[in-house]
């Protein structure tokens, strides 16, 4: 399992169309990893609907601040590596710093990733 980390809220000003389009961006890696045989995974796909679901209003908000990170945090846990897509963004930073400290691969680019055959 790969987490695809980039920005989601940085250079949004928590513009939601803005921060769809970042979320967007980071989907378009999934395919690829798909392909090369492996499980693609974004914190956002976990992450938003349980905000929803949490009744958060805003970003920033209490219940974002108690979901958003952290999942993808313990996703990690589970996950073999992590793929740093995008611009600036101190969560996809942080993604990049927990699993380096878990052993994970951290890879910068999709050629980097190999092909997995089990």
């Amino acid at each position: 399992m790969i987490l695809i980390a980039g920005p989601y809220r940085s250079g949004t000003n928590d513009d939601p169309v803005l921060m769809k389009r970042n979320v967007q961006e980071m989907e378009s890696y999934a395919l690829f990893i798909f392909r090369t045989g492996h499980i693609p995974l974004l914190g956002e796909w976990l992450a938003l609907p349980l905000l929803e679901l949490a009744g958060s209003r805003q970003v920033g908000d209490e219940a974002f601040n108690e979901i958003f990170h952290p999942i993808a945090v313990r996703l990690l846990e589970k996950c073999d590596a992590v793929l740093r897509v995008g611009g600036p963004s101190a969560g996809a930073d942080e993604m990049v710093r927990v699993g380096r400290s878990l052993g994970l691969h951290i890879y910068n680019a999709v050629a980097e990733i190999p092909e997995f055959h089990p």
